[in-house]
C-alpha cells in the first residue's frame, strides 16, 4: 500500500487538495468553519447539559469538548470515507488506479481538520482552568490510532455502500446510538463496575477516555489500555483490507 502511495504521490496530493477545497467551496469563512463548527456545537451542548451533568464534573467544558471532538472526527471521517468509492466511480472506472487512494485522501483531509480543531481544544482547556502538562505528547498515540481506525472502518463502509446504498441511513442510526454509548456528556461513575467495563468494548470511548485522562487528569493510561486500543485498530484495518481485497474486482459492476 505504501509503495502505491509513493508511486501515485502526485495524484494522492491532488486528491487531498480537491477534498479540502470541496469541503469549503463557496463558503465565506472557508477553513474557519473547521474551528467555528466544533465551538458552536460545544457552546450549545454546554448550555443544554451543564445543569444535568456538569455540576459534579470537574472541568466539564473540557470533558465535553473531549468527547465531541473525538466523536465528530470519527463520524466526519467515516461518513465521508463511506461515499468515496461511489463518488469517484467515474474516475476509477476509466483509469486503473488503487481505489483506496480516494479513501485515504478523504481521511487525510479530515485529519487536517481535526488537527486544526485540536489547537482550539487546548486553548479552551486552558481557559477552563486545566493545567496542561508534558504528558500531552502521549496524545500522539491515540491520534495515530484513531486515524488508522477511521481508515479501516471507512474501507468497510465504502465497500458495503457499493453493494447496499441503504447503508448510509443505517449508519446514521448507528452513529446516533453510538453518541449515547460513548459517555460524551455524562460520566460512567453511576454505573456498576461491570457496566463500566462494558464501555471499554466501545473503541470510540477508549479514544475519548484517553484524551480525558491525559488532559484533565494528567495521567497516562495503563499498558493494557494501549494494547486494547491497538487491537481495535488492527481489527478495523484487517476487516477493511479484507473487504477491498475480496471485492475489488466486483466494485465496477455496482457503481
Amino acid at each position: 500500500m505504501f509503495e502505491k502511495i509513493v508511486q501515485y504521490r502526485f495524484l494522492f496530493e491532488e486528491l487531498v487538495k480537491r477534498d479540502f477545497k470541496q469541503k469549503y467551496k463557496r463558503t465565506v469563512l472557508g477553513v474557519g468553519w473547521s474551528l467555528l463548527s466544533p465551538l458552536l456545537m460545544l457552546l450549545v451542548m454546554r448550555v443544554m447539559l451543564v445543569g444535568f451533568f456538569g455540576r459534579s464534573t470537574p472541568h466539564y467544558t473540557t470533558y465535553l469538548f473531549s468527547g465531541t471532538l473525538i466523536f465528530s472526527y470519527f463520524t466526519e471521517s467515516t461518513k465521508g470515507g463511506m461515499r468515496t468509492l461511489r463518488g469517484n466511480s467515474g474516475i476509477f472506472s476509466m483509469v486503473t488506479i488503487p481505489k483506496y487512494m480516494f479513501l485515504l485522501s478523504k481521511n487525510v483531509q479530515t485529519l487536517i481538520n481535526f488537527l486544526l480543531t485540536l489547537v482550539i481544544y487546548f486553548i479552551m482547556a486552558v481557559i477552563d482552568g486545566v493545567t496542561l502538562t508534558w504528558k500531552v505528547v502521549y496524545l500522539i498515540y491515540p491520534i495515530c490510532c484513531l486515524a488508522l481506525f477511521n481508515v479501516g472502518i471507512s474501507m468497510v463502509l465504502s465497500a458495503l455502500y457499493i453493494f447496499f446504498p441503504d447503508m448510509q441511513y443505517l449508519y446514521d442510526v448507528f452513529t446516533r446510538m453510538l453518541t449515547y454509548l460513548s459517555a460524551i456528556f455524562y460520566t460512567i461513575d453511576r454505573f456498576t463496575p461491570t457496566g463500566q467495563k462494558l464501555f471499554l468494548l466501545n473503541p470510540i470511548y477508549l479514544f475519548i477516555r484517553y484524551f480525558r485522562k491525559i488532559v484533565i487528569e494528567a495521567t497516562v493510561p495503563t499498558i493494557w489500555f494501549h494494547l486494547l486500543m491497538a487491537a481495535d485498530v488492527a481489527i478495523a484495518l484487517l476487516m477493511g483490507c479484507f473487504m477491498y481485497k475480496r471485492y475489488n474486482t466486483k466494485f465496477l459492476y455496482y457503481v
